[in-house]
């Protein structure tokens, strides 16, 4: 079975070292997912979430000219896509709310240095 970046694979621990875990893929090779590689938060001990024998789908994210591949748990995983937020303002809009804001929080600094000229003036005199 050929190995392909992008594929998702299951396959089961094999081993576990402190810096990933290998696991044996279909047709017997071998790749390592890196510590890194295993869930979205960080991991600082390995052990917390495999062992050896577990079965883990798994993506291939690079394989190397020397035969190594390299896996990854969390990218296997599917997540819903993320919405884009931005709304969808053409340039001349977003210009126009930002020289407005802009305006607002001039105007606001304006009048709070005013008041306070104005306050130690009158207390001087």
């Amino acid at each position: 079975m050929s190995i392909e970046v992008g594929s998702k694979l299951q396959g089961k621990v094999t081993g576990i070292t402190n810096f990933g875990a290998f696991v044996e893929l279909p047709g017997g090779s071998t790749g390592l997912v890196h510590i890194s590689e295993v869930a979205d938060n960080y991991v600082k001990d390995i052990h917390d979430h495999l062992k050896v024998g577990d079965e883990v789908e798994v993506k291939v994210i690079n394989v190397e000219e020397d035969g190594k591949i390299g896996l990854s748990i969390k990218k296997a995983k599917d997540r819903p896509k993320k919405h884009d937020h931005r709304s969808k303002e053409s340039f001349e809009q977003k210009m126009s709310r930002f020289l407005k804001e802009s305006e607002d929080r001039l105007a606001s600094l304006r009048r709070h240095t005013e008041s306070r000229r104005g306050g130690r003036g009158a207390r001087r005199g």
